[in-house]
């Protein structure tokens, strides 16, 4: 079972990363922490994804990923801004279940009936999981492929 953990001094630094070959299309740790710093102001949700079945030598659930989302005003949504599974999680169903519980966060919280995302062109496991979840393709901005769902 996968639950959400929110970031603190004691576990800011995970440890997770992902294939080399995946790096240009997902933000690593530290970037989505800095960009959560960045948008504090739109009600920035940054957790650690962890599997309560997996636990490490001090009994504590395993960090296999982390998700960030913020309001965004202008879009008059939820910007579903960041989303990876470490390399060794990778093809186990995390992410899917994340997405999924993310998104009931945003039904429970109200604020907008809207989410946006993007992925980058190439990605094609993130444009299936955001299909299998409903999203639909909406625009291009460069590389990056533009997707919503109305909630």
């Amino acid at each position: 079972m996968i639950r959400f953990e929110t970031i603190t001094e004691d576990n800011w630094r995970p440890g997770l990363t992902v294939f080399e070959e995946q790096k240009h299309w997902v933000s690593g740790t530290f970037e989505i922490l800095a960009r959560a710093y960045a948008y504090r102001s739109c009600r920035p949700h940054v957790y650690l994804i962890c599997d309560d079945t997996l636990l490490d030598e001090d009994g504590d659930p395993t960090p296999v990923g982390m998700v960030l989302y913020h309001d965004c005003d202008a879009m008059q949504g939820y910007d579903f801004s960041q989303l990876f599974i470490d390399r060794r999680y990778q093809g186990r169903g995390y992410g899917k279940r994340a997405s999924a519980m993310i998104l009931d966060e945003m039904r429970r919280d109200g604020k907008y009936h809207k989410v946006v995302l993007c992925y980058i062109e190439g990605n094609t496991a993130a444009k299936h999981l955001y299909a299998s979840l409903g999203f639909t393709e909406t625009d291009h901005d460069g590389d990056e492929i533009i997707m919503e769902l109305y909630l």
